[in-house]
């Protein structure tokens, strides 16, 4: 099995973004799996592009995307990606797309076709905070996992894919009061059990429990 792991460059405010700082450092394989990390730009017209030039490549089983959710508490892996860009600030490339549809003949939303309940309850067990979120928002980490999930539906339908958000880093909550934040280190193990649970679970489906929902 071979899993295609992503991870977004800085953007903002930020010099760091704990996304591609947490891929970076994942074990080369997990439970088996063959472990692609890739860095992606957070420019809403370029990341598919990226991907899917190492789609092409690599011919991966999985695709998971890893964004930053500054604000957010835990580990947070996406349900749903919408057909809809509005970019809250300019993406690096400078641009900021508003009440844009992604593609006129995709899909109003796609689910993703990982186990995100069993991924949130891994992460949990590795005592670690997380829950299962149903809005990747409207910025370039939807947009990623809306392109991945038309990719899948218009060229490579073997692929099973998702998205899942992290907090800050503890360094970029200096000058953000109440602010929550993860180490790397804990952001790399809550990363590699959710991994390790869409390994453990290919092929079966999803577990039929709550693990709570960011709405």
């Amino acid at each position: 099995m071979k899993i295609l792991v992503t991870g977004f460059d800085p953007f903002g405010e930020d010099r760091i973004n704990p996304a591609i700082e947490s891929v970076r450092r994942l074990p080369d394989t997990i439970d088996g799996a063959t472990i692609i990390k890739l860095e992606i730009p957070t420019k809403f017209d370029v990341s598919a592009d990226v991907v899917r030039a190492a789609i092409e490549r690599e011919q991966p089983d999985y695709v998971l995307n890893v964004g930053q959710a500054g604000g957010r508490f835990g580990l947070t892996p996406e349900r749903v990606a919408i057909n809809f860009d509005d970019g809250r600030i300019a993406d690096n490339a400078g641009f900021q797309p508003l009440n844009r549809t992604i593609h006129e003949d995709g899909e109003t939303a796609y689910f993703t076709q990982l186990p995100v309940k069993a991924m949130t309850r891994a992460i949990r067990a590795a005592g670690l905070p997380a829950a299962v979120s149903t809005t990747a928002g409207t910025y370039v980490c939807n947009h990623i996992m809306y392109q991945v999930q038309y990719m899948r539906d218009k060229q490579f339908p073997a692929i099973k894919a998702g998205f899942i958000h992290i907090p800050f880093l503890p360094e970029q909550v200096t000058n953000r009061p109440n602010t929550p934040a993860l180490s790397l280190d804990d952001a790399v193990a809550g990363l590699t059990a959710a991994i390790a649970a869409i390994v453990e679970r290919d092929g079966k489906p999803d577990i039929e429990t709550i693990e709570g929902t960011i709405a």
